[in-house]
């Protein structure tokens, strides 16, 4: 009663009421929506040059303004933070992926709390705050049902969220969320759905939900589509749209592209297209297998964004029928650069590129009608990512112009005025974004949030910039790094200078080459001036190291793949005795947060009671293209180890008695290869050789009791829940492993930086 503002006497005649009123950020006040693509390089819409149909998104630029020197950071995680906050990445917490926690404040695994997101910010402005779509912002040991909740959607500023919390999911089964609980798809495959759909659904009636009831109030939303990460996957009629659009190879379309960018005024007519980027070969040196694998992967690429622009499209259709079209900010942007993790011939499951599997082309084509569908998890070639990042050189992951030169679209009708349908040449960064909006929306971010005092907004709004296509830019000191990859981009005297390191493991920082580019002649990278100018060089790369204290970016720190590896403690899901008990019913448990089923030993151990008639699965993880489920099945216990579709089936050679047993299965490794047998109360009764022991099956979890949605197997249909009783499942790791020495984390640790 401290804060009552009003008067209380002994009756209501001699008391005052008060009534508390919530903010509101007045009458008129804009919507606010941002809608980011994940992996989309800089060429690949078709207003910025590709021969995709991105129609949509081509109207939304044609009435609005099209930023064509827009930047980000060269991986999801650390854009989307500098993004939704408007400050340095590092700063923030997020020096790489969510869930890279290494101790230091750069690498927190998630958003620092003294930075608080424009979600939050507008929220307490009165804004309603909807989410839908990849979130990728916490730590991957805490995304299962076990909370912990703070760092999810609703915990930094949404007011509702349906989408995923992990970096990638099947479009056909994602692992769903709603709120603050798992949930399953409203529909399957086979009965149409697709994610990118549902959505866009979702965020529909969402907003509808809030214009309905509230006309007065208006939003924020926020669409991070899962689309174009891997896996690449459309509907039929999209994928059979593209037959034969790229059978003229790489080499011809970058440079068609490439001539329509300078067409277009998306690049200057003296740009120079980059070369091939090492380990890129001329499309006519490949074999017939080679091309016919990759056109099918670029055309399933091409369906993908072709897909998520008509779904873009439809959300637009929908805010123009309520009215609120023309006075909603509407940002259109990729997160980072085309990506390179399907190898220099493409892949049918992206997985491989991280394990260090090569996949011959020739068994590939056997499978060539299932890319883009759901028995597929694919990502195009070397080629087709670099044709997609045209004309720059190099890939997601790197701070060479391809990793983090992208589009950018601003769409506003009722604020643009006469600058609706010109473009920007100004260089902007992703951090500028936000406090744009806030300068746009007249709000000043809090000092305090929540009790925390917040770091300084570091990016710089560009409003000026869409008001005038002459000001100057507003952001003309930009640092970047990643994984030891560093660069500076500078307007000095009137010229854009950038000094980039692309770093190698094992090399050293302090004497490892950096290339120098003025990219006011030369945006492509493609002349080092580094032996040229030595002085310039060294003046940029003492400003790197200057930026870099100024915004956390230190220590430097190189590792990538081991970050995956969670750390062993006793309050959390992965503790010291890496022991894991599972009792049914549970929610399907995420990858980072189940037990890992694929690592050196694995031993599962299942209490069970029933029939002899009962049957099912037991535990499972992955789904129909790579995984691993253990079931019961005419009596016997059965495994299935299922590697990219190559499937090692093991099977008792006695039957499960009927009432109370223990049913046993063992997993090891031996080089890359492995073996496992099955036991019926601690009797073993069958073993097979395991050809190919994986690191990693997919990006989908454990499911316990059941195969959920997609099934390992393909011996019974999902989710063929166990009839009998399943009392717990125990999995079993060995203690004190040390992931680093596994042979096949170091091949993968290799592949993943040899690119």
């Amino acid at each position: 009663m401290t804060d009552f503002k009003g008067k209380i006497g002994r009756t209501l005649a001699d008391s005052e009421p008060h009534f508390e009123e919530r903010p509101h950020p007045g009458n008129g006040a804009p919507n606010v929506v941002f809608v980011l693509l994940d992996d989309t390089g800089f060429a690949q819409f078709g207003c910025y040059g590709s021969d995709i149909d991105t129609p949509n998104i081509d109207a939304l630029s044609a009435d609005g303004v099209q930023f064509t020197n827009f930047h980000v950071t060269p991986v999801c995680s650390p854009t989307r933070a500098a993004l939704l906050t408007g400050r340095s990445q590092h700063a923030v917490g997020m020096r790489g992926l969510a869930g890279w926690e290494t101790g230091f404040p750069h690498a927190a695994g998630h958003l620092s709390n003294a930075a608080a997101t424009v979600a939050e910010v507008l929220r307490d402005e009165g804004y309603a705050t909807l989410c839908a779509g990849k979130w990728h912002l916490n730590p991957g040991t805490a995304v299962s049902a076990a909370g912990p909740f703070d760092q999810w959607p609703l915990g930094r500023g949404f007011e509702r969220f349906y989408g995923f919390l992990p970096g990638e999911t099947d479009q056909f089964n994602p692992e769903l969320v709603r709120d603050n609980s798992y949930i399953d798809p409203p529909a399957t495959a086979e009965e149409g759905y697709h994610l990118s759909e549902d959505l866009v659904d979702q965020l529909l009636l969402m907003v509808n939900d809030n214009k309905g009831l509230r006309p007065d109030r208006p939003f924020f939303a926020y669409l991070p589509f899962g689309a174009t990460h891997a896996p690449h996957q459309a509907p039929q009629a999209y994928l059979d749209k593209y037959r034969g659009r790229y059978d003229e190879g790489w080499d011809v379309v970058r440079q068609r592209w490439f001539e329509r960018q300078v067409e277009l005024g998306v690049i200057q007519p003296d740009t120079t297209l980059a070369p091939r980027n090492p380990g890129v070969e001329a499309w006519d040196d490949l074999s017939d297998n080679q091309q016919r694998l990759a056109c099918r992967l670029q055309e399933t690429f091409a369906a993908f964004l072709d897909h998520t622009d008509d779904q873009i499209g439809r959300f637009v259709d929908g805010l123009r029928a309520m009215g609120e079209l023309d006075n909603t900010i509407f940002v259109v942007m990729s997160d980072n650069g085309a990506s390179q993790e399907g190898g220099a011939a493409g892949t049918m499951h992206e997985m491989k590129h991280f394990q260090g599997i090569t996949e011959s082309p020739d068994e590939a084509v056997e499978r060539i009608d299932d890319i883009g569908g759901p028995r597929s998890h694919t990502n195009y070639p070397w080629g087709w990512a670099q044709c997609g990042n045209s004309p720059f050189r190099w890939y997601k992951t790197h701070v060479h112009e391809g990793g983090m030169h992208v589009p950018l679209v601003v769409h506003w009708p009722a604020g643009l005025g006469e600058q609706a349908g010109t473009k920007r040449n100004q260089f902007t960064y992703v951090s500028d974004v936000v406090p744009t909006i806030y300068e746009l929306l007249g709000v000043t971010p809090p000092e305090v949030y929540r009790g925390i005092e917040q770091m300084p907004v570091t990016g710089h709004s560009f409003a000026s910039v869409l008001d005038d296509a002459d000001a100057p830019a507003t952001n003309r000191l930009q640092y970047f790094e990643f994984a030891g990859n560093r660069a500076l981009i500078v307007e000095l005297d009137g010229v854009w200078w950038k000094a980039v390191a692309r770093h190698f493991p094992g090399a050293d920082f302090d004497t490892e080459p950096w290339e120098l580019f003025d990219l006011s002649a030369d945006p492509s990278e493609c002349n080092d001036l580094a032996a040229a100018e030595p002085a310039r060089l060294t003046e940029l790369i003492d400003l790197w190291w200057q930026e870099a204290e100024i915004h956390g970016v230190l220590p430097l720190d190189e590792r990538r793949l081991e970050l995956f590896i969670p750390r062993l403690l006793d309050h959390s899901v992965h503790r010291p005795d890496r022991r894991y008990v599972y009792r049914p019913p549970m929610t399907p448990i995420p990858t980072r947060t189940a037990a890992s089923l694929t690592d050196t030993v694995v031993d599962i151990t299942a209490r069970v009671t029933g029939a002899a008639s009962d049957e099912g699965v037991l535990i499972s993880t992955g789904n129909e293209n790579s995984g691993l489920s253990v079931f019961v099945q005419d009596g016997k216990l059965v495994v299935d180890y299922n590697a990219f579709g190559d499937h090692t089936i093991v099977e008792s050679s006695i039957e499960v008695p009927a009432g109370d047993c223990t049913l046993g299965v063992h997993l090891e490794r031996v080089g890359a290869a492995g073996w496992i047998e099955v036991s019926i109360d601690a009797q073993a009764c069958g073993r097979e050789a395991v050809p190919r022991y994986l690191m990693t099956f997919t990006s989908v979890g454990i499911s316990v009791g059941e195969d959920h949605r997609s099934a390992v197997s393909a011996r019974y249909s999902a989710p063929f829940t166990f009839t009998g009783t399943l009392h717990d499942v125990t999995v079993q790791l060995p203690g004190g492993q040390d992931p680093d020495t596994d042979e096949v984390k170091v091949i993968a640790a290799r592949e993943w930086s040899r690119q």
